[in-house]
């Protein structure tokens, strides 16, 4: 009896466990996901790595020393971000075309777009302007970032969500004696 006790309990604490899937246009419509207040509740995660490179800035300037002598001097500054896979993130708002854009840090215009890729694909990938002859770019901030494509596979990033399924089964056990006759 209390073996049965036992595999009951496990068996619900294994079926209440979440499991990290893509958010995809299903699961939108299945919860009716399309209100602001609806999508700031749920957490996203990101599936794998996106890294970003700042444009160079650069100062130089050339100027004498004090035996006369030329020198050129110059300074550049450079950011790289990266968010690593799994990384939390949260719906900021709706793009024009449905695309989902979501909050990593807090800050003006510090969101990444995801949008669903071509349309047989239902997942929420990671947008950038991909045919850019100089490479794939992203406005993150008030700059203009470069998406390195050769250390994280960025193309391939779609967002996640925490799926959870809870099912309550109650089950009684009796065992009946029988009756006499009267």
């Amino acid at each position: 009896m209390k073996n049965i006790f036992y595999i009951l309990l496990l068996s619900t604490v294994i079926i209440s466990c979440g499991v990290k899937v893509p958010y995809t246009t299903a699961i939108r419509d299945e919860f009716g996901l399309d209100t602001d207040a609806e999508m700031k509740k749920i957490q996203f995660y990101t599936s794998s790595t996106i890294i970003l490179k700042q444009a160079i800035r650069s100062n130089s300037n050339i100027s004498t020393d004090d035996n006369g002598a030329l020198v050129s001097s110059s300074s550049s500054e450079k950011e790289t971000i990266i968010i690593p896979s799994n990384t939390k993130c949260v719906f900021d708002g709706f793009g024009t075309k449905g695309e989902l854009q979501v909050r990593f840090e807090s800050g003006t215009g510090k969101t990444l777009t995801f949008a669903p890729k071509g349309t047989r694909s239902k997942r929420f990938y990671f947008y950038a302007d991909w045919r850019n002859p100089k490479g794939p770019k992203v406005k993150y901030g008030k700059a203009l970032y470069s998406v390195d494509q050769l250390n994280s596979s960025p193309q391939n990033t779609y967002l996640k969500i925490v799926k959870k399924s809870f099912r309550k089964t109650k089950s009684k056990q009796r065992v009946i004696k029988g009756m006499d006759v009267n």
